[in-house]
């Protein structure tokens, strides 16, 4: 059995094909999809306005990955041929490295978001709420949701994303002169656009306009900040209209290409334009920044400014209980494994003691009822001490990598039945806890 995650996200796929999954795809109908899939044993369906994700546990790697392929094409009615350039594969160790980096907001749009802890919530319960998430699965999830609440705890990571947006609007200022004086256009309306607007406000900029795909969220934003929402089709004026252009979209392909901010940049006459990309594909062209009179300003550069800043130390600070983490659930994952083992162990070790201690009471005859307790009390205190030191240094050493050599030198030594061993998926009895 193995762990992976299949799936299409804001970094991967067009905001356009994101829609038309999360429209259509329901987590309730993907989830059925998966129970019935030959190599799917355990799932978890993570669908937000930005990723749609299947964490999963298969019987067979590329078994898996076929199944869950199939079920997402089916379950959205998007064609396998038309999602399977915007799908990525994760497995065992780096599906849970990716887990974590996305419940701690380092995969999403505006960096350190605290949304997606909920939305893992969610998700996990419908999976158990449906029998989806069993041993594995539901415990990665567990982990998860503590490892983003350690991330939050531990650092300030949830400054990440306005520092951001602070340094661009420095930049902003530095090439515009002062911010009142300027106006602005915010394209995307999802969470780091709501940062940008309510920045924005704070610096008591100039004019807000806001244009997005979805009118309505767009309408909402602009209103909470006084500024005004206009529909794509107004984009070019819009465009043209700006001094500082802020994108958040994130929309798989550019929505301000070289030939559009050209012409923007001549209906101006030469007033000076800067525009500040936050999004994760790039909404801006680069070859934006070759223009007379405009400055671009991407994540890359905002990213050099902040190495050195507080800001990257808490980023640092959150892949350093990542690490830890994905490290703590591999041991687990590995002293687990070995867990069948040990329970075998002590049921041959039961087996053999209760086959001698009917051969002892043959032999013996009649005995006293106190006497044959206390004989089968001591062989049975005897066998548990023999075993207890091996089969806990078993547990521990197979938590370190390579450990699973141990388990099959047990199985070795004491000639163990690997089918009943195989066979072993329930809880360790109570003397192996």
């Amino acid at each position: 059995m193995s762990v992976i995650v299949v799936g299409l996200s804001h970094r991967t796929a067009p905001m356009s094909l994101l829609e038309r999954t999360a429209q259509r795809g329901s987590p309730t109908d993907l989830l059925g999809r998966m129970h019935t899939a030959p190599h799917v044993a355990e799932a978890v369906v993570l669908s937000t306005c930005n990723r749609l994700e299947v964490y999963a546990e298969v019987s067979r790697f590329h078994g898996g990955i076929t199944d869950i392929a199939g079920a997402l094409a089916d379950g959205t009615q998007v064609p396998l041929s038309e999602l399977t350039d915007h799908l990525y594969v994760h497995y065992e160790q780096t599906a849970v490295s990716h887990l974590f980096r996305v419940i701690c907001g380092l995969d999403s749009m505006a960096i350190g978001e605290a949304q997606i802890l909920g939305q893992v919530r969610s998700a996990l319960k419908l999976a158990q709420d449906t029998g989806s998430a069993g041993r594995v699965v539901g415990h990665l999830m567990q982990q998860a949701l503590r490892v983003g609440k350690r991330a939050r705890t531990e650092t300030r990571l949830d400054r990440a994303g306005a520092s951001l947006v602070e340094a661009g609007l420095q930049q902003a200022e530095a090439n515009l002169g002062p911010l009142p004086e300027a106006a602005a256009l915010v394209l995307g309306a999802g969470a780091m656009a709501g940062l940008v607007v309510a920045s924005l406000q704070r610096a008591e900029i100039g004019a807000i306009t806001v244009v997005s795909r979805t009118t309505e969220r767009a309408e909402r934003l602009a209103l909470s900040a006084g500024g005004r929402a206009l529909p794509m089709s107004m984009f070019p004026q819009a465009l043209a209209g700006a001094d500082l252009v802020v994108s958040s979209a994130g929309a798989g392909g550019y929505l301000v290409d070289a030939a559009a901010a050209a012409s923007a940049q001549a209906e101006r006459a030469g007033r000076r334009q800067l525009y500040l990309d936050l999004a994760l594909p790039r909404d801006v062209d680069p070859k934006v920044a070759e223009l007379a009179g405009v400055e671009l300003v991407d994540l890359e550069v905002l990213g050099r400014q902040l190495a050195s800043s507080a800001v990257q130390a808490d980023l640092d600070g959150v892949e350093t209980i990542i690490g830890e983490e994905v490290a703590a659930f591999a041991a687990a994952q590995r002293a687990a494994g070995v867990a069948p083992t040990v329970v075998a162990l002590r049921a041959h070790a039961r087996a053999v003691v209760e086959a001698e201690l009917q051969r002892l009471a043959g032999r013996l005859g009649t005995v006293d009822e106190r006497v044959q307790a206390e004989i089968e009390a001591t062989v049975h205190r005897v066998v548990e001490k023999l075993l207890h030191t091996p089969t806990v240094r078993v547990k521990q050493l197979a938590g370190e990598p390579g450990g699973r050599s141990y388990a099959e030198a047990l199985r070795d030594l004491f000639d163990l039945d690997l089918e009943r061993i195989t066979a072993v998926t329930g809880p360790a009895e109570e003397g192996d806890r």
